[in-house]
């Protein structure tokens, strides 16, 4: 008898940003797609969003998602999304 496999359950990645270096007591939350950012001064929170933007439109030019790409291609996507 042909058994189906089970499905396989459904890969995600998500980019988490941790920033340490706030002192105004203000908490810093942003999601989007595929990260989470959190924490951080003013000035690296922004940094953090800007670099999360970056990744996300170097994947869509490469016309990949996060869960899909090696580890190797996500440093060259993040030394691109960086670089610019």
């Amino acid at each position: 008898m042909n058994r189906l496999p089970p499905s396989a359950p459904k890969r995600e990645a998500k980019l988490l940003g941790l920033g340490l270096d706030h002192s105004d007591g203000h908490v810093r939350l942003t999601r989007g797609d595929n990260f989470v950012l959190f924490g951080g001064s003013q000035e690296t929170h922004h940094r953090m969003q800007e670099t999360a933007i970056k990744v996300n439109e170097q994947l869509e030019r490469r016309g990949k998602r996060l869960e899909d790409v090696s580890g190797r291609e996500f440093c060259d996507i993040l030394h691109d999304a960086i670089g610019d």
